[in-house]
């Protein structure tokens, strides 16, 4: 049976510049040489559930590819931030938002190194839109920052389960790590000095983050990718 990822919007330009590339080698030499393995007969699938449809693989193989596609759209959304900030930003935002866009580019650089060494289903390169973000708005940008890293910690947290490779959930939950640290970061720009760092809408009575399915993220996601059209059509699957 196929677990259907259905996607109306996809996409991702990206600014590639500041790359670090002794962490991502280091990172990703190792996994590229681990075995990628599927755990059962579902499928992950992107597109729109049509003929526009990316079959992510099974398996180890479709979290990854999942994970890219993800870690796509933060690189992306913080390469624009970076790129052109908003009127009257500190230097301290400015550094922070420096530093999550290395952060990401990392992870996105990582995640495309590790599936090209060990199989040929790459997901490839996204595009997204921005309709309802005003760049030059602060308040526009850390809100959006702000449920960028809130689903990214979610959808880590309810992707663990499918992963089958342990060494493949050790990464994540590195990954993840940071993912939290960026969205406490973010939450403090927008309420300093708070508990809102680790609100009641994130953590539950258990003293738990939110874990998510792919499913919920993608909803959440979509509106942030642009028109789907036929992978296929790209020489990929």
């Amino acid at each position: 049976m196929k677990k259907a990822i259905a996607v109306s919007n996809q996409g991702v330009t990206m600014d590639t510049g500041r790359r670090n590339f002794l962490k991502l080698s280091g990172i990703g030499l190792a996994v590229a040489g681990l075995a990628l393995v599927g755990c059962n007969d579902d499928d992950l699938i992107i597109g729109d559930g049509n003929s526009n449809v990316f079959d992510l693989g099974k398996g180890d193989v479709g979290v990854l590819n999942y994970a890219y596609a993800l870690e796509q759209l933060e690189a992306d959304f913080y390469s624009k931030v970076v790129n052109n900030f908003y009127s009257g930003i500190s230097s301290q935002e400015k550094q922070i938002f420096t530093d999550l866009y290395n952060h990401e580019v990392i992870h996105r650089d990582f995640f495309k190194a590790a599936i090209s060494g060990a199989t040929s289903n790459v997901l490839p390169t996204l595009e997204f839109k921005y309709n309802d973000v005003n760049f030059n708005d602060r308040n526009s940008v850390l809100a959006t920052a702000k449920a960028l890293e809130d689903t990214g910690v979610a959808a880590y947290n309810g992707a663990g389960r499918l992963i089958t490779n342990p060494d493949y959930l050790v990464i994540a939950g590195k990954i993840v790590s940071v993912e939290a640290r960026h969205a406490a970061a973010i939450r403090d720009l927008i309420s300093p000095k708070t508990a809102a760092f680790s609100g009641d809408d994130i953590i539950n009575s258990n003293g738990l983050d939110l874990a998510q399915s792919p499913k919920d993220i993608v909803a959440a996601a979509g509106s942030f990718f642009k028109t789907p059209f036929s992978w296929k059509e790209q020489g990929i699957g």
